[in-house]
């Protein structure tokens, strides 16, 4: 029997955000160089995309690219970007046909023109979906978005726009690059590692965190159920008591 069984259909994550490690490390278990993970993280990114999307869930986002990973061999960072595009006018078709909206975060314009292109393509092609939002992280870091939206806003009080007594937790919001979507509820980290690695620090404040050893590669559908019944099975407090939570259940 499939874990989906003991899935609570009416406590499902409205988004999820995922943090996509260990291609490089599944690659050289298996002798092979580190492009040759990335690759096979692609058919890990499909049943995921295709397990939500089937789940009823609203936002996914998918930790694809930092700006830290620019630092990494000139040959792993080409090798991706040509991944990158391959991978976007592949998966567009499949994207439309099952009604799944994509949508990027990130220092875009660090991109070579072609992935920009491709990228812009997916976005533009998928516009009128209303299922599942795939959000994708790239050229991305937590720390870039927080200054950025600091620069925005400290140029909007200097135009006038906006006072700095005005300024609260939704201004703030309002200046990220994900203001238009909710914060994770769960946040899914594979392959061993117990940070967030500047991954929607702001965003990931109330996010259930979730590790697992496994390799982004060998992540599938039933990982992620395990994920989803693991979150489902946690007690979300938001700086509440337990005895609050029941008090207002009861009263509801």
């Amino acid at each position: 029997m499939s874990l989906k069984e003991h899935i609570q259909t009416d406590r499902i994550p409205q988004h999820i955000a995922i943090i996509m490690d260990g291609n490089g490390r599944w690659a050289q278990e298996q002798g092979q160089d580190r492009l040759f993970g990335h690759y096979h993280g692609v058919a890990s990114v499909r049943d995921i995309v295709e397990g939500c999307s089937e789940l009823g869930v609203g936002y996914l986002t998918l930790y694809a690219f930092s700006t830290e990973n620019w630092d990494r061999p000139e040959k792993e960072v080409t090798g991706l970007m040509e991944l990158l595009v391959e991978t976007i006018r592949k998966e567009v078709p499949i994207l439309k046909k099952n009604n799944i909206r994509m949508h990027a975060i990130g220092a875009i314009t660090m991109l070579p023109p072609k992935a920009r292109m491709a990228l812009q393509e997916a976005i533009d092609m998928t516009v009128e979906n209303t299922g599942l939002n795939l959000i994708m992280a790239l050229s991305y870091s937590s720390r870039w978005e927080l200054v950025e939206a600091v620069r925005k806003i400290a140029q909007d009080v200097r135009e006038g726009v906006i006072s700095p007594e005005q300024i609260d937790q939704e201004t703030v919001q309002q200046y990220l690059s994900t203001s238009q979507f909710p914060d994770p509820e769960l946040m899914i980290r594979t392959s061993g590692e117990y940070r967030i690695s500047n991954f929607l620090l702001y965003q990931l404040a109330y996010a259930e965190l979730y590790f697992t050893q496994t390799r982004w590669p060998d992540f599938r559908k039933e990982n992620l159920y395990e994920a989803i019944i693991d979150y489902q099975n946690r007690e979300r407090r938001f700086g509440k008591t337990s005895a609050q939570l029941n008090e207002a259940l009861t009263k509801n």
